[in-house]
């Protein structure tokens, strides 16, 4: 009779520590990957915006569209709007029709980080023949068309060229039209066309560096490691915020604005695990280029 050794909870306890640790490298691991895609922007953009401002922002998402990781090179609203925006293009094209050599574009400002000189790219990356996951980047670029740098458009169709959710390539073709119609519309065609091509060039560093790592840790799927990172990011929020005093608190300023002063006002709550913040009470919306869209508010 065959006997069965059932295994302690001490050889339990202690395989899942080791199955944490081995998380924790390779969350860190998964820092260097998006950090290597913002530098692959850096070193092959053509305007001084990105390549010597960093006006820029990288981050890899999960195919659900959570963001999983991103680069600390770059701008931190850029980043935190991009959580939202990839969301925006997973709605409109799903992961089951996205294929290999697919690109995204957009600079919606609502979908996005709030202003037409900002391009986010979206590029899904595959392993085996099956999508894993989805990498981004978002730049500013140095002309978009329309009144230029700076505030003074009253409306979106001041600001520039506005270009709606997209494919920017298609199965590695790249849409040679959309290309022509940019830079027919902007002051600096050389370099605005050469930053687009260095944000497919960093996404897809992105996808290398990403399948690299996962040769190195077999039997662990990537969907596992966002699974594990947005499950303790959760947590170690949410035992952040419950050390927190509850109460109610009060705070207001004055910036300069464009045409007039603002005035910024917000009450904050902190109950149990939740902060609710109510900004009752702040100036109206300008109507030149200085608001946030929700993106950036929720940034």
């Amino acid at each position: 009779m065959k006997k069965t050794i059932k295994k302690s909870s001490g050889t339990r306890s202690k395989k899942q520590s080791m199955d944490h640790i081995k998380m924790q490298i390779m969350w860190t691991r998964l820092m260097g990957v998006v950090e290597g895609q913002a530098k692959s922007l850096i070193r092959t953009a053509f305007s001084a915006t990105v390549s010597e401002a960093g006006d820029l922002s990288a981050a890899i998402f999960d195919r659900r569209g959570n963001m999983i990781a991103q680069a600390v090179t770059g701008t931190p609203g850029h980043v935190n709007s991009l959580a939202e925006a990839v969301k925006h293009f997973v709605k409109k094209f799903p992961v089951s029709v996205m294929a290999k050599g697919d690109h995204f574009i957009t600079n919606d400002p609502w979908l996005s980080s709030g202003h037409l000189h900002d391009i986010t790219v979206v590029t899904p990356t595959f392993r085996h023949g099956k999508l894993i996951a989805l990498f981004a980047c978002c730049c500013h670029q140095v002309d978009i068309g329309g009144l230029g740098q700076g505030p003074d458009a009253t409306s979106v169709f001041e600001e520039g060229l506005f270009i709606p959710v997209m494919y920017l390539a298609r199965k590695g073709v790249l849409n040679s039209d959309l290309m022509e119609l940019i830079k027919e519309n902007v002051r600096q065609p050389y370099e605005v066309e050469g930053d687009i091509h260095s944000y497919i060039t960093s996404n897809d560093s992105g996808g290398r560096y990403l399948n690299q790592m996962l040769d190195e840790f077999p039997g662990i799927e990537f969907l596992q490691l966002a699974d594990f990172i947005l499950k303790v990011s959760r947590n170690s929020m949410i035992k952040k915020i419950r050390s927190l005093p509850n109460g109610t608190y009060y705070n207001s300023m004055t910036v300069d604005g464009y045409d007039r002063p603002v005035e910024l006002c917000a009450k904050l709550v902190i109950k149990e695990d939740n902060i609710f913040v109510d900004l009752n009470g702040s100036s109206e919306a300008s109507k030149f280029g200085i608001n946030l869209v929700y993106n950036y508010t929720l940034a």
